[in-house]
């Protein structure tokens, strides 16, 4: 049998032979990254790529123990020992890429967020139970990135009025004083002040959040996803952003409907953040 029919795209009708999951270290899937399988005597075996899902698997093999070796570009590969089974298959699991260190870092210089494909999502407690969710629709900045890389900026502005949790009555009390008072203040900025490498693809963004008119420190945590070519001739970066803060912080205390001692509004808030950036001080047109 060749090498060529024991390989294939990642999905396969029939049952799966060698199968890995492959993802960063955040936990982020990676298509294209390549699984290959060697024999005991270092014969390539099979080869196949993962799919958008970061799932990679071969046809099944004959019995026996396999090398298996994931690679992706920037990313540092990882060998598995493949026990394949009487019925052909073995799993791996999940298999995870450290970003090689520096591999990819952006260019010194200017960098606009694109908000047609960058979002915020906050997330609070409802009487301790369910999570309700709110987006930021309208946002805006740049990033400065400067040599050293630990001395980079970012500038994010979010219009305060495109808060959005689906429930138009819902979203009418944040906008009031009791929360974003956006009549007087419309704006919420985030100011990064510096960043510090924390291992792989992850940093830690020290910044000032303000919301009204209280400013109070909140670091980001940041996970790099790397930069490639657009459609536009532009080179483009990708990072993902988590952070928390209590509200009470930013003097938004309304809450104090209790019920049996049970707080209505969660105080703690979660924001995570899909922010892409194109390189330059302006967007591309089209």
């Amino acid at each position: 049998m060749s090498i060529g029919s024991l390989g294939g795209s990642g999905v396969h009708s029939a049952s799966r032979g060698v199968s890995a999951q492959v993802q960063t270290s955040d936990e982020w899937p990676i298509p294209g990254a390549v699984l290959t399988v060697m024999d005991l005597s270092g014969n390539q075996v099979a080869r196949t790529e993962a799919n958008e899902r970061g799932t990679a698997d071969t046809m099944p093999l004959p019995p026996g123990a396999y090398t298996a070796i994931v690679t992706a570009p920037g990313y540092t590969p990882a060998a598995r020992t493949a026990i394949v089974t009487a019925s052909g298959s073995a799993s791996l699991g999940t298999v995870v890429l450290p970003r090689v260190s520096g591999a990819g870092l952006p260019a010194a210089g200017p960098w606009t967020i694109d908000p047609m494909h960058s979002k915020i999502l906050v997330t609070a407690r409802h009487i301790g139970l369910a999570s309700v969710r709110g987006w930021l629709r309208d946002l805006s900045g740049a990033i400065h990135v400067v040599d050293p890389i630990e001395r980079s900026t970012l500038n994010v502005e979010i219009q305060a009025e495109s808060v959005d949790t689906g429930i138009k009555m819902r979203d009418d009390h944040l906008r009031s004083g009791d929360f974003l008072d956006v009549a007087n203040y419309p704006v919420i900025r985030y100011r990064g002040i510096g960043v510090t490498p924390r291992g792989d693809d992850q940093w830690l963004v020290n910044g000032e959040l303000t919301i009204t008119s209280i400013t109070r420190p909140v670091p980001l945590q940041v996970t790099y996803l790397g930069l490639g070519p657009d459609p536009w001739g532009g080179t483009r970066i990708g990072f993902r952003a988590t952070a928390e803060l209590y509200r009470d912080d930013f003097a938004m205390r309304y809450n104090e409907l209790v019920r049996a001692g049970i707080a209505i509004v969660g105080t703690k808030l979660y924001v995570e953040m899909d922010i892409e950036a194109v390189q330059g001080d302006s967007l591309p047109e089209g």
